[in-house]
């Protein structure tokens, strides 16, 4: 290489050792007296160390510092100013006394406090090539020292040299000219992992690498522009650069302090403020100061930005991966969605106008976002399992193991564990809500789903517990209880229907066929109860005594009660219910032909008929609220007809009956005249005949309401008195008369 340098190694005048020495020293000597500034005290310099330079090579450093400046005022780097606004030369520091030191250094922090750093110029001159470059060692020292535009120069003369050489040989190139490309290939190599550092850690040191940034541009320039010619090269420097950015801002993320979650409970929302702090400290460094070191095609702080973006979202991806909790899924989700491009972060004011044309948005991979949604609700969905669980485990423990008496609220019976779920999931939508509406959404659709089997879940544990408390007054409170908790709880969740319309069909469906349940559960308790003496009304026992229509009245009259316990719209549904069922149940005793009146008893049985139904009656449509009025008349109209005491009568109290009732047929009619002791006859058989004519002229029951129907599907007794059903026609001829 001697041949390179045209230069003598032995020579004291350009031994590249002392040569490099001399450039560096006071150098050196500067960056200690700028640390001793900073720090108050002298200390060590930080950074690279660099080798003391023998005092007697001083001359040839002067002669390089002073190259080196010429250098920087070609490149238009910017640097200090005096007051007339004149650009000051950067001369190397002659050793003096320590007070001529400090009156300088005096005088360099009053000037600096004046300076003014100017954004640099696209255009640049690139300063003369030296004819003869360093040797391979020289460069590779200059740029381990950082001298990145004095080393850039003699790289490319070292280019230039190469491809004159390469261009003189041909294709017969000798083994000293492919060493030399290899020298050159290792020097470049060298040389952008060097500014790859520079520029990796100039976002946490952007005092120390502020000039050797404007050097490290003009490099990027000089290499970019020469980028299509013969001798340059194919790697992209502005990209290497970029990366190089992108190097630094995940340095400074990494360095975010992060605690466990063991040590702190809300590791990661601290995690992420510090995080947002850390960003938007950083940008407005990059704002205020580092994108001064760089032309404005480099376009700096968009570059920064871009890579904060890309960085932080492959960080929080990562930190996913330690998130468990709910409230951990929130943080980030509401970190990602709200924050990072609210005022707080990228939003800050401290950033505009320069974010105005930025996109504020995080760069995610792929379909992370909509994940990480989907697991926030799949833990939204756990949870709400394990507080549906939970509570019918407290019901348990604190209400059926101890048979406690049901509460009451507003005179109703019932239970608040209705309110709990209601506050539960509007705190999961109320949360998601703040992030954004298709979390919402997402969150009620899964809150719905779960809840959807909590209805029966709770059924299938109150049947195990409570079975064995039927049929006490408790088993009752209990049905009438939960019939009002789910009715309530069915209500709640009719509010998220606009949102989520299958969803709340789905478990309104399952929540109804659960009220169903115990409703009819209620209904058939009652039923069983009143059998026995619903089956002993028109008999002889019935006729003579009030035994069993009291014990009916009683058991009805305690079902009003538990009635008035009962929210609407379940009171009237299973009072109208009951109120059928009983007055069914009471005139279809009529139709068994247990027994009949003689003697004129129909007499006192059509009014004792009249007195029953009329309290009957009285006790459903008053105080259970019963909305079967349809049922009013019957024991009236069936009075009228029993009560007669001439059998001619009866013909003319028929239509009443007919009307009311339309679907009262001729079996039931037989059935009612041999209550009264009207087996047979001419007048049994007008009688009849009148209703066949009412019926007849009252048209097809084709038309009748179906929730009116009372005899219609009620058994009869087949009497077996052939006579008794034969047409009158048939008997005309037994008449006296005939």
């Amino acid at each position: 290489m001697k041949s390179a340098t045209g230069l003598s190694a032995g020579s004291p005048a350009t031994s590249p050792r002392r040569t490099i020495g001399g450039l560096f020293h006071k150098k050196e000597e500067k960056e200690e007296e700028e640390e001793e500034e900073a720090n108050g005290a002298p200390q060590k310099g930080k950074g690279l160390t660099r080798p003391k330079t023998d005092p007697n090579m001083s001359g040839f450093g002067d002669s390089l510092m002073k190259r080196g400046a010429s250098i920087r005022r070609s490149l238009k780097f910017g640097g200090k100013k005096d007051k007339s606004g004149r650009q000051e030369l950067l001369v190397p520091v002659s050793e003096g006394s320590a007070e001529e030191r400090k009156e300088e250094k005096e005088m360099d922090e009053e000037e600096e406090e004046e300076a003014v750093w100017e954004e640099m110029d696209e255009s640049y001159t690139l300063p003369e090539i030296p004819n003869t470059p360093l040797s391979v060692m020289q460069i590779n020292k200059l740029v381990e020292m950082e001298v990145l535009e004095e080393a850039h120069l003699n790289l490319l003369a070292l280019r230039q040299e190469f491809q004159q050489e390469l261009e003189q040989c041909g294709e017969d190139s000798s083994i000293e000219l492919s060493k030399k490309e290899k020298d050159l290939n290792l020097l470049y190599g060298d040389l952008r992992k060097k500014v790859n550092t520079i520029v990796r850690d100039s976002n946490s040191l952007p005092s120390r690498n502020k000039m050797l940034l404007v050097f490290v541009a003009r490099i990027i320039q000089e290499e970019e522009r020469r980028a299509g010619t013969p001798s340059g090269l194919q790697d992209s420097w502005m990209e290497a650069w970029r990366e190089a950015v992108g190097e630094g801002v995940q340095v400074k993320v990494e360095n975010v302090h992060l605690e466990r979650m063991e040590q702190n409970a809300s590791w990661l929302a601290a995690h992420l403020g510090l995080l947002g702090k850390t960003i938007v400290e950083d940008l407005e460094s990059v704002k205020r100061e580092l994108r001064r070191s760089y032309p404005p095609s480099f376009k700096v702080f968009s570059t920064y930005v871009r890579s904060y973006h890309r960085v932080v979202g492959q960080h929080l991806k990562k930190l996913e991966l330690q998130v468990t909790e709910l409230k951990d899924f929130y943080s980030l989700l509401d970190w990602i969605i709200n924050r990072y491009k609210s005022e707080r972060i990228m939003g800050s004011l401290s950033l505009q106008p320069d974010m105005k044309d930025e996109s504020a948005d995080l760069q995610l991979e792929g379909d992370h976002l909509n994940t990480l949604k989907d697991k926030y609700c799949c833990r939204v969905k756990e949870e709400i399992k394990s507080a549906l669980k939970r509570i019918i485990d407290l019901e348990n423990e604190e209400v059926w193991t101890d048979s406690k008496t049901a509460e009451k609220d507003d005179g109703f019976l019932d239970c608040q564990f209705h309110m709990d779920i209601w506050t539960i999931v509007k705190g999961k939508v109320s949360n998601s809500s703040r992030i954004d509406a298709q979390l919402e959404q997402k969150v009620i659709t899964s809150c719905l789903q779960e809840l959807k089997e909590f209805p029966k879940s709770f059924e299938a544990e109150f049947k195990r517990h409570c079975s064995a408390l039927r049929p006490q007054p408790l088993w009752t409170e209990y049905h009438i209880t939960y019939i009002n908790c789910f009715t309530a709880l069915q209500q709640h969740m009719e509010g998220y229907r606009d949102a989520c319309p299958a969803e709340v069909e789905a478990f309104s469906k399952e929540t109804k066929g659960l009220i169903f349940r115990l409703m009819d559960l209620l209904e058939d308790q009652f039923k069983e109860e009143v059998k026995p003496y619903l089956r002993r009304m028109m008999t002889r026992k019935w006729l003579t005594t009030d035994e069993d229509f009291k014990q009916l009245y009683s058991r009805t009259d305690l079902l009003s009660q538990h009635c008035a316990l009962l929210r609407p719209p379940h009171v009237q549904e299973l009072a109208s219910r009951l109120h059928f069922h009983v007055t069914r149940e009471y005139v279809g005793q009529l139709m068994k032909n247990n027994y009949s009146c003689k003697n004129r008893k129909h007499e006192k049985a059509a009014s004792k008929i009249r007195e029953q139904c009329g309290e009957l009656r009285d006790l459903f449509l008053q105080d259970m609220k019963s909305t079967h009025e349809w049922l009013y008349a019957v024991g009236d109209d069936l009075s009228d007809v029993i009560q007669q005491k001439n059998k001619t009568d009866i013909k003319n109290h028929l239509q009443p009956l007919v009307e009311h009732y339309p679907d009262f047929s001729r079996k039931h009619l037989v059935a009612i005249l041999n209550f009264r002791g009207l087996l047979r006859g001419r007048e049994h058989q007008l009688i009849l005949q009148r209703l066949t004519e009412l019926k007849k002229k009252q048209g097809s029951s084709d038309g009748v309401d179906k929730s009116q129907v009372l005899f219609h599907d009620m058994q009869v007794t087949v009497n077996t008195d052939c006579l008794s059903n034969l047409p009158f026609s048939c008997l005309s001829f037994l008449l006296p008369d005939n």
